[in-house]
């Protein structure tokens, strides 16, 4: 119910391109009801329309027949026709842009989207790992989540009391990618809102200069550990020149001399 409240308090005047992501088409329709005969919105509908397109497909109908109007509803575009003054008159389709692919993804929505969602998006494209995405993507996804990854034999993913079962309980979504016999594991989860905010104005104001943009931390490995993955592993391949994680490695005292260790997440 707050989000509907915050909904309901937004006008085209206070719209931008990051809050657009919040509102549902009915919400435009409202917003351009509420500013019938206001001088400043007809003379600034242009902007205001460049504004509601980084979040919405939208066509200005001229012909706003049956036919045409059965077309944009049948692929799924809400219409509506709306008299700003006696000269302007608007019949609007307009839909929510969907999120599907990751270059789909952008500063403004990856503040708007659910760590599922987010999961659902990269099990959409993925192939390669985390490390396939460029880092123009990965830099939008980092500054709305908290992203970690490591890669372990698939019989060794799932070890109770391991990484993997200690991130999902602190609320992290996972995406496994199967690299033959290891699987590569990506945790997700929204980054508090403050931390967010200051991430996307470091993000804005990087974008000038792209060579100077922040190095993640995990990827700052000195090349001698740099690892060339296989494409297939086994059991056998696993040493620990080649186990590869992005967290911090502690000795566990439960397993015998001289076997694996386990990554854990020092946080």
């Amino acid at each position: 119910m707050k989000e509907d409240s915050n909904n309901k308090a937004l006008s085209l005047k206070t719209l931008t391109k990051s809050n657009v992501w919040d509102i549902q088409e009915n919400d435009i329709f409202r917003m351009l009801e509420g500013a019938e005969k206001d001088t400043e919105v007809i003379e600034n509908l242009r902007r205001y329309t460049d504004i509601i397109k980084a979040a919405f497909l939208l066509e200005d109908l001229k012909d706003d027949s049956n036919i045409v109007r059965g077309k944009y509803e049948k692929m799924g575009y809400k219409i509506a026709t709306v008299a700003l003054d006696e000269n302007t008159k608007l019949t609007w389709a307009v839909k929510k842009r969907p999120i599907m692919r990751v270059s789909d993804l952008t500063y403004e929505n990856i503040q708007h989207i659910s760590a599922a969602k987010l999961v659902e998006v990269l099990e959409r494209n993925f192939g390669g790992g985390w490390d396939s995405l460029p880092q123009s993507i990965q830099d939008i996804i980092e500054s709305g989540f908290d992203v970690s990854t490591t890669t372990l034999p698939q019989n060794r993913l799932h070890k109770p009391g391991g990484m993997y079962e200690k991130k999902v309980a602190d609320g992290f979504d996972v995406l496994e990618v199967p690299k033959g016999t290891w699987v590569e594991a990506i945790f997700v989860k929204v980054k508090p809102q403050k931390e967010k905010l200051r991430m996307q104005f470091q993000s804005h104001s990087d974008n000038e200069e792209e060579d100077d943009l922040p190095i993640d931390d995990y990827k700052n490995h000195d090349d001698d550990d740099e690892i060339v993955e296989p494409t297939d592993f086994s059991d056998e391949d696993l040493n620990e020149d080649n186990y590869r994680t992005t967290f911090v490695i502690e000795s566990d005292p439960d397993e015998e001399a001289g076997s694996l260790e386990d990554y854990v997440d020092e946080e």
